[in-house]
């Protein structure tokens, strides 16, 4: 079973319903005890770094997520969920976040061309860096799709792909069991449900 951490900024339903298209029992869950239990687990995120990382906290789910990682649990973080990983965060101030992952997130302002709209919205190819397990039923240059004004840096030791917007930024992650998308595979058609089936198969 997989547990899609329910804290109250991600869009449950789109990402439940990804999982069933795949044939995948998912439950949506702020139940510690459930989270513990689940096989995998998914950290989805929409909004901003620092409302997000203080409800896990308010919420003692921080801890939990950080525990069962460190125990070597399936986890995968979306969005800004996957930005939640890192250890810090400098939208709108500066943020710590779970640091299951080394690296900052930064803003795009600055790093790309004047002439590019942020938030970058739309539909970019991935660039692979490294194998991966959740690639295994996509290819080098498949499309997916981005929403997001700030990205991770500094984190070469986790990045697996990247995507062109002006500049190289980072498209997904993972360091042994510990994943990410920048990206939204909920909203990436069958090349994002190939990466949720992937991730839910690795062992």
């Amino acid at each position: 079973m997989i547990a899609i951490i329910d804290y109250g900024v991600g869009n449950l339903f789109s990402l439940t319903s990804s999982f069933k298209k795949i044939g995948v029992d998912v439950v949506a869950t702020a139940d510690k005890e459930v989270i513990k239990s689940a096989d995998k687990l998914i950290l989805p995120g929409v909004g901003a770094f620092a409302d997000a990382i203080k409800k896990l906290r308010d919420n003692g789910l921080d801890r939990v997520i950080i525990d069962e990682a460190k125990k070597g649990k399936k986890i995968m973080g979306i969005c800004l969920g996957m930005q939640l990983l890192f250890e810090k965060s400098y939208e709108y101030g500066e943020h710590d976040g779970l640091a299951l992952l080394k690296g900052k997130v930064v803003p795009m302002e600055n790093r790309i061309p004047a002439n590019l709209k942020i938030p970058h919205i739309g539909w970019n190819a991935l660039g692979f860096k490294r194998e991966s397990e959740i690639f295994r039923y996509i290819n080098d240059g498949d499309f997916v799709y981005f929403v997001h004004s700030f990205y991770a840096d500094e984190c070469d030791d986790s990045v697996i792909a990247t995507s062109e917007y002006g500049a190289e930024i980072t498209a997904a992650v993972q360091k042994e069991n510990v994943y990410g998308c920048q990206f939204h595979p909920e909203k990436s058609g069958s090349v994002g449900l190939n990466i949720l089936k992937a991730f839910c198969e690795t062992e």
